[in-house]
């Protein structure tokens, strides 16, 4: 299984042997732990579900400590779950064909190779309320002709009697950013499972210390 939950750590670059450069995203890739391993016979599919990122126990609900194995069985409870796993605050699941590992299980960075290719979905920054020029790349109007206050306006946004009304989904202000977009085909160039970082060549969604999920690239 292919897939770790990560933060972005930044930005850097890296030469090869011959000195080329290469800009690269350095991602803490782990460790990730197994919590919970999904059967068809009890849930109706196969999925393993990963923990990622260690917190105190006073930040998670007792739902959630009790799902992690942090409470112990008692008298009016004792069918909860016993498992060797941290207090973490964020879960991630993966469906499987085959399942290779088991509850407790730890996970670290050299899941992945250097040469390969993933796949890296993040929360892009949120930018506020954005106009059509921010937000959709529009071109300005032009200055001249006593359009001093309809250089960045919109413009005609719709068609007079026919159909007479706005389209759906015509690009207009509105909020931009602060949604999950997923970067493909990234190639990996570094993996250090000492420290449980990755280096994938170009950039990831979202700000600096943003949760990335990684996993083996869909396409090619």
């Amino acid at each position: 299984m292919k897939k770790l939950i990560g933060r972005k750590v930044g930005m850097t670059q890296i030469f090869d042997d011959k000195g080329n450069v290469t800009g690269v995203t350095v991602i803490e890739a782990g460790p990730n732990y197994v919590t919970q391993v999904k059967t068809a016979e009890n849930d109706g599919y196969m999925a393993v579900q990963l923990g990622f990122g260690e917190v105190e126990a006073r930040r998670l609900t007792r739902g959630e400590l009790g799902h992690l194995g942090q409470l112990k069985p008692n008298e009016k409870h004792p069918k909860r779950r016993e498992i060797a796993v941290p207090v973490l605050r964020h879960l991630e699941e993966a469906r499987v064909k085959e399942v290779t590992v088991k509850e407790g299980d730890v996970m670290k960075a050299d899941v992945f190779q250097i040469g390969e290719y993933v796949d890296v979905t993040g929360t892009m920054k949120g930018r506020g309320f954005a106009g059509g020029i921010k937000r959709h790349g529009f071109h300005r109007q032009k200055k001249t002709h006593g359009a001093s206050d309809r250089e960045r306006a919109p413009g005609s946004i719709g068609a007079g009697t026919t159909p007479g009304r706005v389209e759906k989904g015509q690009p207009m202000a509105g909020h931009y950013g602060n949604t999950t977009m997923t970067s493909v085909r990234l190639k990996v160039m570094m993996v250090d499972p000492e420290r449980n970082l990755i280096a994938v060549r170009g950039s990831v969604p979202g700000a600096n210390g943003g949760i990335v999920v990684i996993k083996a690239a869909s396409k090619g």
